[in-house]
């Protein structure tokens, strides 16, 4: 999916929780994985709701729960904001972006393999 859906620090928890779960997920076994956070069921709800709104979410209510499952993939969300991450900072250049990794981090060689690989990959 190439939907380009806006998600915030706190709802982008929630997405990982879904996106990890085998199945459709209820709210209550959504509080657990995040209960380190210390979100108060309402807060939880919340979230849902917007991620329900945005579509990034499906809501599907059986008896007294709902069940939530994504309507867009990690992948494809991670795809996403890449792009929009190297559209808005570095003009849409991925070679700017790239520069600005390799001259910001510290590459290890097997990093350094990898990125080769991969470049190769794309060359054949």
């Amino acid at each position: 999916m190439s939907k380009n859906i806006s998600i915030g620090e706190a709802e982008l928890e929630i997405m990982k929780v879904v996106w990890k779960a085998d199945a459709p997920i209820t709210s209550l076994e959504i509080g657990t994985a995040v209960e380190e956070k210390g979100w108060k069921k309402t807060t939880i709800a919340t979230f849902l709701t917007r991620l329900v709104e945005k579509g990034a979410l499906a809501a599907q209510k059986q008896g007294k729960l709902y069940y939530y499952t994504p309507l867009i993939t990690e992948k494809a969300y991670k795809k996403s904001q890449t792009r929009n991450l190297i559209q808005s900072l570095y003009g849409g250049s991925v070679r700017d972006f790239a520069a600005a990794l390799f001259t910001e981090q510290n590459l290890s060689e097997a990093d350094i393999r990898e990125l080769q690989a991969l470049l190769s990959d794309k060359e054949a």
